[in-house]
């Protein structure tokens, strides 16, 4: 059942997905290609049948920001874009241009690809970035890069706090719960189980690393990665 069940949720998405590519294709506002991505992935959970939920919108400030999230599965991104109104640039790693479908779409999308290896590619990458945010673009990142089996909250590269300090910009904590139980890294399964999205608090640039890690895994139930 549980191997009929994941088929299942990946036939859906790939469907889901190439109809969002298709029906962006002709939408010139980066804003309206964004809500309907965001219309695609609650559809999918609706489709999955996965329970979910989001507290805590009310907090996100009227101006632009920076959010900052814990990544413990591939489907984070999903999950993001189906919590958030469709003001935000994810900062997404390079590799995910690989992706066809997803690469292309999430291109679509604006979304910011950086280098994670290479420290020259890697710079150029974080100035696109910065000059973005000067823009006043709000913006989603995954500040640990990756995701490991451990449940653990890792520690966060720096990049979107430096983003926000030199752009005057808030960052918000967001914690993503249960998609590690729902898509387990390193195995190849789909779960129907709930996720929920919670926006904590909003911080300066210059409180945020540390005190975001810690709201996050205080909300998520697991501990920092030493």
């Amino acid at each position: 059942m549980q191997t009929l069940y994941t088929a299942y949720c990946l036939v859906s998405f790939t469907a889901l997905g190439i109809t969002v590519l298709v029906i962006n294709t002709f939408l010139p506002s980066l804003r309206s290609r964004r809500a309907v991505a965001g219309r695609f992935s609650r559809a999918f959970l609706r489709v999955a049948r996965i329970r979910f939920s989001v507290d805590g919108l009310h907090r996100l400030p009227q101006v632009p920001c920076v959010v900052v999230a814990n990544h413990s599965s591939y489907i984070d991104g999903l999950v993001a874009a189906a919590a958030l109104p469709p003001d935000f640039a994810f900062v997404i790693k390079k590799e995910m241009v690989r992706v066809p479908l997803a690469g292309l779409l999430l291109r679509r999308l604006g979304s910011q690809f950086v280098e994670r290896f290479d420290r020259h590619k890697g710079g150029v990458d974080a100035r696109r970035v910065l000059k973005l945010a000067a823009t006043g673009q709000s913006l989603v990142f995954f500040p640990e890069g990756t995701f490991t089996e451990l449940p653990q909250v890792g520690k966060f590269l720096g990049g979107a706090f430096a983003t926000a300090a030199r752009s005057e910009m808030p960052v918000v904590a967001m914690a993503i719960l249960g998609t590690r139980a729902v898509m387990p890294p390193g195995i190849a399964t789909i779960r129907r189980l709930p996720i929920h999205v919670e926006i904590l608090e909003v911080l300066t640039a210059t409180e945020a690393k540390q005190r975001c890690r810690e709201l996050i895994a205080s909300a998520v139930g697991e501990p920092l990665a030493p």
